[in-house]
């Protein structure tokens, strides 16, 4: 299964694509989405939603997880962010017949890191360590592909999808569950 994962913004958008095998995860591709922001904004939504479409049609994931609204302090930011992801999810029209999921900042925190308020740092340390990934260009990389690591843990949990936005809900998925196919090999 091929998973594209975008980390929505309204500058600049982080999207990675990881395929899972087994319980093998790798990453095929990953970067930053640019979006000029010396256009008006209104402008600029017309971008981001061509480039959300031009991705899908790049790399014709089976699945796509996206990151759900954050609270941010500034109402101005925040209604930037969710018309943004409003064109970002309008892109992905095509695909929406349960094909598209959404995933809370926790959620993903907490899947990759074990901790649901884990800083930045941690969730790309965990990246490089279990991917193997070297650098990333920007958080809105790493940010992508730890959105993708966690659907591809928790896109077959039997749960109410409405649910994955609490970590509460998701029991043993975190670092530990996220390693086990390291622990459960067969050894010769």
């Amino acid at each position: 299964m091929i998973v594209l994962a975008i980390d929505p913004g309204s500058v600049t958008a982080g999207y990675a694509v990881l395929t899972k095998s087994g319980s093998k995860i790798v990453c095929l591709a990953s970067g930053v989405l640019k979006f000029n922001k010396k256009e008006s904004f209104l402008e600029r939504v017309s971008d981001i939603y061509h480039q959300t479409e031009n991705l899908i049609a790049k790399y014709t994931p089976d699945q796509i997880a996206i990151e759900s609204l954050i609270y941010v302090k500034s109402p101005t930011a925040l209604i930037k962010l969710a018309q943004a992801r409003g064109a970002m999810l309008a892109a992905m029209r095509e695909y929406c017949e349960n094909k598209v999921f959404e995933y809370s900042p926790n959620l993903i925190k907490s899947t990759v890191t074990g901790h649901g308020h884990a800083d930045k740092e941690s969730i790309q340390k965990f990246l490089q360590q279990t991917l193997g990934i070297s650098s990333f260009l920007t958080h809105d990389e790493s940010d992508a592909i730890a959105i993708a690591f966690c659907h591809l843990l928790h896109h077959d949990v039997p749960i109410a999808k409405k649910n994955l936005s609490s970590p509460k809900k998701v029991k043993g998925r975190g670092l530990s569950a996220s390693l086990s196919h390291r622990i459960k090999e067969p050894r010769l």
